[in-house]
Parts: structure tokens; C-alpha cells; sequence
């Protein structure tokens, strides 16, 4: 599903010790809770009776959107840093307690976000507030700590993308695509700025974003609303708000042509991949760019797998998709792995083929409505997993609004055929295409 991958009610304030009033529709299963601490927290509980598991997520406004030029790879190294202990709990004692009661833990780095999730029973979820609320205002940042760490985050970068070439390739578009917009950068940052990269600048960083008014917490399953606020409120209400955080985030200029970048890199077949810039999800149009990925893309009766691999056997993996859940502006994107001794030259031109077909004769109806479906199941199917509900409602509410996710399927029924002709005429064109390929060569060693 196209919204998978990839993947602001505010109370008044409160005096101290004062319990900040909560919003909700009813008390009952799928219903949001709604609460803002008096230091500025926003809080957002889905009840789900039909679960014995609850999930716990913390979400911080400190994704690679947020570091500036020269200090790249600051968020996701400060997530590696937020498993370091504080004086209460020693570092690596927070995920064995979770694991001792049952439960799992981990944490992710993208561009607009940090969050950080425990999966465990309801009755442990006392744990979560806790160590959460500690290692928010109490982390250890030992610098000999932050160096070593810093040499495993350059390890982890060699090996995703240094090492393997199809991700390499994707960060040279990502950068040639964006001129001015943070979005050029890559989360785990660049190696250059990785190696300069000081305990200071890590422990200013975390002081600035890590702060209540600059996150919001996300649960759900079979909770009780009112223990679980109970507990909320006494850990995580009593650390203070920081001083407020204004992001300043360049407007990127208009693409006036096509971009192209190239890779030499050892790899044993070549790769194109082709992006165009696109709107987010607040954009009435993305639910039209949504089902066009899903019409070019979405399994083996799609149109790029019917024409480049089965029929014209050009390709051994090929398809699109669409960056939509971003704070701003994205990509829509095509790519395709040739078959060997097939140029990619070929792979690039049938992509583009596929493309034209919709604009010069929008799709049927019966295969609109295939795709629209398919979204709509994907979307229904994984309501059934409290990890998932916790981890769309903040992927929405960090985008700016979390009942966007109630709109969604409505969005996605709207969508015609001319809807979907209209936004590939109106996106894919030339000018704002930016093109990445992938250029093999041979292992120089083994020669």
C-alpha cells in the first residue's frame, strides 16, 4: 500500500498542579483521547478493548529536517545516545526491563521525526511513563560515550548506503532533487559531517528539541484512559517546558528542467530511478497520486509489472511509489532494475511509456476502483494492529493533523479515472523529473 511505505485539539493552559482538562468523543473502543499538559504535551490515547497489548510512543519534532548544514546525522545519532541510561537507570536497562516483563522496544530516525515504542500488557505500562519521562530530561551524554557511538552510526552508514549502490543512488537524487529544502540530506547524515560531529553540538541539540512542548505521546490498545493520564501527568508533567522552538524551513525553488546524476559504483546490474516533485497529504490531490501508484505499482496485474516484466521481460523488478505522510512537499517516483544484458536505457524509456498511456487515456474505471479498493483493505486490515493505530495517528498528527487519518479513505474514494490522468499530466513532466542511474563497474580487487 502506497501510504504504508514506505510510512490538534489544544486545552487551555494550566496552572501548576493543575489537571489539564482532556477532549474526547466517548469513552469507547477507537475512540481518541485528546489531553495538553500545562507544559505544553500533547498526549493522544486510542482505546482498543479487543487487544490484550498496548503500545507506548514518544514523538519528537527532531528529524534530519531540524539539523543544519554541516551537522547532518544529529537526530539519528541522538537516537542511538537515548539507549545510554541516565543515573536512575543505567544504560541497556531500559530495554531488559521491557523485555523482562514481556514487552519489546525500539526507536526510528526519518526526516520530520523521532519516536521511540514500547509494545507491552497495559498493566506495565507505568514503565514506559517512567523511563520515558526520564531519559527525556535525564540522559547520560558521556563524550567518550558519543564518540563511540558516533564511529557505529558511520559503520551503520557505510553498510546502508556507501555499500549498497541502489541506496546510494537514491541519496544522490535526493540530494540533486532538493536544492534548498532540508529534505536534500540524508537521515543517517553525511559521512563528512558525521566525523565532525561533537558531544556538544549532540548534548545542544538534545537540550533544544527533547523538551515536552516539542513532543507529543501516542498510545493505544486496551488502556485504562484515566490510570494511564494519571501516571502522565505526574512523570512527564513535572519536567519543564523549553524555551519554544521555531523552525525556519527554506522554501525550495521552482525545478525548471530535468536533473540527472550518475553512480559508478560495483554492482552487478544497472538501476534508474526517476522522481517527481509532488505535494503531501494535504493536498487534495495526493489521494489521485496515491491511486496512480497504485495502478502503475500495486502488484503483478499492475501496469509497470505487466508491460516491463512479464511481457516485455526488460526488467527484474521495476515499480513506483509515492512519498505523501511528509510535513512538505516530496516525490512521486518510478525505478527499474534491468535484466541482465538489457540496457536501462530500455527500463527508463518503458517506465516512461506506462506514464504517457494515462495521460494520453485515463485508466478504467474497473482498474481504478481495483486500486482504490486495494488501498481502502490495506488501510481497514491493519486497524486490527494497535501498533499500527498508534503509528498512523502520529504520522498524521506530525504532518500537522492526526484526524487526517479519519479523512483518508474518503479522499481515496473520490479519486476518478480523470483524477488520475489529471495528476499525472499535471506532475510527471519533464521539467521537475530528477533521474538517478546506476552505473556497475567491476570489482576492482577481484580483478
Amino acid at each position: 500500500m502506497v501510504l504504508l511505505a514506505g510510512l490538534l485539539a489544544l486545552c487551555g493552559p494550566a496552572s501548576a498542579g493543575e489537571e489539564a482538562a482532556g477532549t474526547e468523543t466517548v469513552r469507547a473502543d477507537g475512540a481518541v483521547y485528546e489531553e495538553t499538559l500545562p507544559n505544553g504535551m500533547q498526549v493522544f490515547i486510542i482505546t482498543d478493548r479487543s487487544t490484550p497489548l498496548a503500545v507506548f510512543e514518544v514523538w519528537y519534532n527532531a528529524g534530519s529536517i531540524h539539523e543544519k548544514p554541516g551537522k547532518t546525522g544529529l537526530s539519528h545519532l541522538l537516537e542511538h545516545m537515548m539507549f545510554k541510561g541516565t543515573p536512575s537507570h543505567g544504560a541497556g536497562s531500559f530495554s531488559k526491563m521491557i523485555k523482562r516483563v514481556g514487552g519489546i522496544d525500539n526507536a526510528g530516525t526519518g526526516k520530520d521525526y523521532a519516536f521511540y515504542f514500547q509494545k507491552l500488557a497495559p498493566d506495565r505500562l507505568s514503565l514506559s511513563v517512567e523511563m520515558e519521562a526520564d531519559r527525556m530530561s535525564n540522559l547520560i551524554m558521556d563524550p567518550q560515550e558519543t564518540l563511540s557511538e558516533r564511529n557505529v552510526v558511520m559503520e551503520e552508514r557505510r553498510m546502508r548506503y556507501d555499500d549498497d549502490p541502489q541506496n546510494l543512488v537514491y541519496e544522490e537524487v535526493m540530494a540533486a532533487a532538493f536544492k534548498n529544502h532540508p529534505y536534500r540530506w540524508p537521515t543517517i547524515g553525511w559521512m563528512s559531517d558525521l566525523k565532525t560531529i561533537t558531544h556538544e553540538d549532540l548534548l545542544t541539540y538534545y537540550r533544544t528539541r527533547y523538551v515536552p512542548n516539542n513532543a507529543f505521546i501516542v498510545a493505544a490498545g486496551n488502556i485504562d484512559v484515566d490510570s494511564l493520564m494519571a501516571l502522565i501527568r505526574k512523570d512527564f508533567g513535572r519536567i519543564p517546558s523549553g524555551d519554544p522552538v521555531r523552525d525556519s524551513i527554506p522554501e525550495e525553488p521552482e525545478q525548471l528542467g530535468e536533473r540527472r546524476v550518475f553512480v559508478r559504483k560495483e554492482a552487478e546490474l544497472p538501476y534508474v530511478f526517476s522522481a517527481y516533485k509532488a505535494p503531501n497529504i494535504l493536498d487534495e490531490d495526493s489521494y489521485a497520486l496515491d491511486v496512480l501508484s497504485s495502478v502503475l505499482s500495486d502488484g503483478k496485474s499492475a501496469r509497470i509489472y505487466k508491460s516491463l516484466i512479464d511481457k516485455k521481460q526488460i526488467a527484474l523488478s521495476a515499480g513506483a511509489g509515492y512519498s505523501s505522510i511528509q510535513k512538505y512537499p516530496h516525490l512521486f517516483y518510478l525505478y527499474g532494475t534491468a535484466m541482465p544484458g538489457r540496457p536501462i536505457e530500455d527500463v527508463e524509456k518503458a517506465l516512461y511509456e506506462e506514464v504517457e498511456n494515462i495521460k494520453e487515456e485515463p485508466p478504467s474505471e474497473r482498474e481504478v476502483q481495483k486500486a482504490k479498493n486495494q488501498i481502502e483493505s490495506d488501510f481497514i486490515m491493519h486497524q486490527d494492529n494497535v501498533y499500527y493505530q498508534a503509528m498512523m495517528l502520529a504520522l498524521f498528527q506530525m504532518v500537522g493533523d492526526w484526524t487526517l487519518r479519519d479523512r483518508y479513505i474518503d479522499g481515496i474514494r473520490r479519486v476518478t479515472p480523470a483524477d488520475v490522468q489529471r495528476v499525472a499530466k499535471k506532475y510527471l513532466v519533464e521539467d521537475t523529473r530528477t533521474v538517478g542511474v546506476l552505473i556497475p563497474v567491476k570489482n576492482r580487487e577481484a580483478q
